[in-house]
């Protein structure tokens, strides 16, 4: 049935096998020579468009988010907290038990496994808010027997604090802001440095980590049994405090200990063993949007708001394109234009998304969960235009097709009214414009869209203002 569906969509949307295109490139759409023995004809319609709340969406981004700000347009808050394991490098190994360095009753010795400090360092190249925003991050332990599962599918909506041992108390604490007061300024304006938050953990949780090292390497093996057998991650919350959002791009968990030459016990170096959340392992984030129902209901226009916040709904009329005397024909060019309302004059905005996907409503969990990327078919890709300040679709006629063709097709194989099957499926012609973020390979090539979790607010032209489409139609004449 599928490639049937999608047969028919390709046929309605070229006429005459190759005489017309409906793929991206709409260069020479609705350009024909009389020769051609096809007649062209353009209409507008007005569609509509409304926001609409996303309550979670899949935490695939690797930058984690720390902090609570306010939307200084809007006034909507916004809570961001997060857990990370940390990645072995495979068969790690510590120097060896005979050559390291620690004291035993104030005397130094050899063959001693000593931690002499701990820390965790939290890197950052935004944020968003005041620099000087004292903010208090404490810092707690997962459980060990309330793993987060790697086959697992984590959403922006998960409650944290789950994964930590019953009656958990943070295991250290730390006030800053993300301007570090106590380096230098010639250091905090040099291109390599890294803005960081250094929170020094208890000796007992590096000593904890090194001990099992020595009774069992083979929990170092792989970032696998190093999570379930010696760390199984950390969660960052803050405490206290408000007004500023970090954005965490790299963790690291670093140990500090001594060892000596094996040739010569008196030459002492000073090592360290870092983990770092990776890729590899997982790193989730966790918002809470407060106040976005009023911003739903404003139909003064929609919202597109990230992480997890707003997304744009957009009803398409595709009976009425196929009503009176086009019943017949093809469209051979669709587009449509969201434009975004300037922002208020304020200290600082939030961000404004690169890239919007158009996505069928009834398919957005899949298309996310799935890993898939926009097929120009059923889902497509639009690239803010700064100039113009909107988004353009250029070119959706494949999805007209799709849908029209989905409607006729599903119900005579139900053997019902294409009226009836539209009252069974409210969504068949709705469409979800959601922020994302997405990657090309080296030729160019589309491989991967992901949600947008940085912090964007966008008020585009719609809700009461219906948005002009316009639809290029085509049919064969005959003279």
């Amino acid at each position: 049935m599928a490639k049937h569906i999608i047969a028919s969509s390709l046929l309605t949307c070229t006429l005459a096998m190759a005489m017309i295109s409906c793929d991206d490139n709409t260069g020479s759409l609705g350009i024909y020579e009389k020769g051609d023995g096809i007649s062209n004809s353009t209409k507008s319609f007005e569609v509509t468009t409304q926001s609409l709340k996303m309550d979670s969406v899949i935490a695939s981004s690797v930058t984690n988010y720390l902090g609570c700000i306010t939307d200084p347009e809007t006034g909507t808050d916004i809570t961001a907290d997060f857990a990370a394991q940390f990645y072995s490098f495979e068969n790690y190994k510590f120097p060896d038990k005979e050559v390291m360095v620690g004291e035993v009753a104030g005397n130094t010795s050899t063959g001693i496994v000593q931690c002499d400090s701990c820390e965790v360092r939290l890197y950052f190249e935004r944020y968003y808010g005041d620099s000087n925003n004292p903010l208090k991050l404490e810092v707690y332990e997962l459980s060990e027997s309330k793993l987060l599962e790697e086959d697992s599918i984590f959403y922006t909506d998960v409650d944290l604090t789950k994964f930590l041992p019953d009656g958990a108390k943070p295991i250290a604490s730390r006030v800053f802001s993300p301007r570090d007061y106590n380096v230098s300024e010639t250091t905090l304006n040099s291109s390599s440095y890294t803005h960081n938050i250094r929170i020094v953990l208890p000796k007992s949780v590096g000593q904890n980590i090194m001990e099992k090292y020595y009774e069992n390497p083979d929990r170092f093996k792989n970032s696998y049994e190093f999570i379930r057998n010696v760390l199984p991650g950390l969660y960052f919350h803050i405490s206290n405090g408000k007004g500023t959002m970090i954005a965490v791009s790299v963790g690291t968990l670093n140990l500090y200990y001594r060892y000596c030459d094996p040739y010569n016990q008196k030459q002492i170096y000073s090592g360290i063993t870092r983990f770092a959340a990776t890729p590899e392992v997982i790193q989730s984030t966790h918002f809470e949007n407060e106040n976005v129902d009023a911003l739903v209901a404003d139909k003064s226009c929609t919202y597109l708001k990230t992480p997890a916040g707003i997304c744009t709904e957009m009803t398409l009329p595709i009976n009425q394109f196929y009503a009176n005397e086009h019943a017949t024909d093809s469209i051979s060019m669709a587009s449509i234009t969201l434009t975004r309302y300037n922002k208020s004059q304020n200290n600082y905005h939030w961000g404004t998304p690169e890239n919007l996907l158009m996505v069928r409503k009834h398919d957005t969990h899949n298309f996310f969960k799935e890993h898939k990327v926009a097929d120009g078919r059923t889902s497509f890709i639009a690239t803010y235009n700064s100039t113009y300040n909107t988004y353009t679709f250029d070119n959706i006629c494949r999805l007209i097709s799709y849908c029209k063709n989905e409607k006729t097709n599903e119900a005579k194989r139900a053997g019902i009214t294409e009226e009836a099957w539209e009252t069974l499926n409210p969504d068949w012609n709705k469409v979800l414009l959601i922020p994302v973020n997405t990657s090309t390979n080296s030729s160019g090539a589309l491989v991967s869209v992901t949600h947008d979790l940085s912090l964007n607010s966008v008020r585009l032209v719609g809700g009461n203002t219906k948005l002009p489409m316009q639809i290029v139609y085509s049919k064969f004449y005959q003279e």
